[in-house]
Parts: structure tokens; C-alpha cells; sequence
């Protein structure tokens, strides 16, 4: 009977010991499922995160080439920005935007910030603008944005100077009309950028103004 007894007793710890085993693998087996999801999960997620290019435009510029990123204001309220290589030249952040036209001059070569400015075109004078305009060197990228009224103040020889830039809508930019324009010094073509909207009481987005204009793109890197 005590040899039944302790045999039965064998028995019930091997089979005890057997679950227990059998229990913890299959644990360990999840729980190495568990993290291996939670890893994949993880590296999925990052995989899909889009990339940032500079800027925020929406795709890499190739080699040579400056991305830039700028918008016109909206009504008289905030006021224009205009960013090139990922760094903001102009902005009501760094309070140096104004009514008007703004105006932020790079390097052609170095993508290096040569200068930030804005005109007054609705209570200002255009002479400044001009000789500002004349002042600008042959190799100098330049970017331009409206606020609230770009336009009022321009005479015929502001026009032609900015269209030499290769800007092709200056000869109709009418009050309050919202633009963005990015042309150079000595260029001998038009510039494909550009973007017009005109002040239209019966499609403005704003009371008494068009809606924001934006654009984004790569600049070719002027070579020697």
C-alpha cells in the first residue's frame, strides 16, 4: 500500500511539473509573440511616418537645388511668410512682415540671406521700393509676398523692374489682389514661380480680401 501510495505521489509531481512546464513555454512563447508584435507595430509606425523635407514642401529637391515655402497674408490680419532651405526669412513670428510688399533676398550660389524688407504700397512711397529694386546684384535669388494692399502705390517703372526678376503677373496686380513671386537678378527666362489671386468681391474668401496663396518648389543653385 505505502509503495502505491508513494508511486501515485511520483506521478501526480512528474504530471504537475509537466503542466507547469508545458504552461510557462506557452507563456513565454506569447509573450515573445506579444513583443515581437509590439516591436513590429513600432517600426511600422516609424517606417510609415512621412519624411519632413525642408521647408515642409512637399517632396526632396534634388542636389543643386534650394527648397523654398512661402505664403501671401491673409486679408490685414496675418501677415505673409517666406522660407528657403528651412529657415523662415520672413514671418509675423519674427515680426519683420508688413503691408505692402515683402521682400527677402538670398545668394544665388550659397542659398546665404542677403537681406528681408517690406514696402508700404497703400500709405508708403514707391521711390524706396525702386531704388531697392535697382540695387539688387545679378545672382540674387528674390522672393516676394503681399499684405493686405501690394499694389496701390506701384508706378509703371516698379512693374518693369519686378518683371525683369521674371514675374509675369506684376503688370496686373490690382488692389488687395494676393501674390507670391520667386525670380532672380539677371535671369533670362520667366519665372515658373508664381502665384495671382485677385481681389474679387464675389469670390474673395475674406471680406474685402482674396483667399491666402501658397507655393512651394526648388530653386536651381546658380552655377558659375
Amino acid at each position: 500500500m505505502r509503495v502505491a501510495g508513494a508511486a501515485k505521489l511520483v506521478v501526480a509531481v512528474a504530471v504537475f511539473l509537466l503542466t507547469f512546464y508545458v504552461i510557462s513555454q506557452v507563456f513565454e512563447i506569447k509573450m515573445d509573440a506579444s513583443l515581437g508584435n509590439l516591436f513590429a507595430l513600432d517600426t511600422a509606425a516609424r517606417s510609415t511616418k512621412p519624411p519632413r523635407y525642408k521647408c515642409g514642401i512637399s517632396k526632396a529637391c534634388p542636389e543643386k537645388h534650394f527648397a523654398f515655402k512661402m505664403a501671401s497674408g491673409a486679408a490685414n490680419v496675418v501677415g505673409p511668410k517666406i522660407c528657403l532651405e528651412d529657415n523662415v526669412l520672413m514671418s509675423g513670428v519674427k515680426n519683420n512682415v508688413g503691408r505692402g510688399i515683402n521682400v527677402a533676398l538670398a545668394n544665388g550660389k550659397t542659398g546665404e540671406v542677403l537681406d528681408t524688407k517690406y514696402f508700404d504700397m497703400w500709405g508708403g512711397d514707391v521711390a524706396p521700393f525702386i531704388e531697392f529694386l535697382k540695387a539688387i546684384q545679378d545672382g540674387t535669388i528674390v522672393l516676394m509676398g503681399t499684405y493686405d494692399d501690394g499694389a496701390t502705390k506701384l508706378n509703371d517703372e516698379a512693374r518693369r523692374l519686378i518683371a525683369d526678376l521674371g514675374s509675369t503677373s506684376i503688370t496686373n496686380l490690382g488692389f488687395r489682389d494676393n501674390w507670391v513671386f520667386c525670380g532672380g537678378k539677371g535671369i533670362k527666362t520667366k519665372s515658373p514661380f508664381e502665384q495671382h489671386i485677385k481681389n474679387n468681391k464675389d469670390t474673395n474668401k475674406y471680406e474685402g480680401w482674396p483667399e491666402v496663396v501658397e507655393m512651394e518648389g526648388c530653386i536651381p543653385q546658380k552655377q558659375d
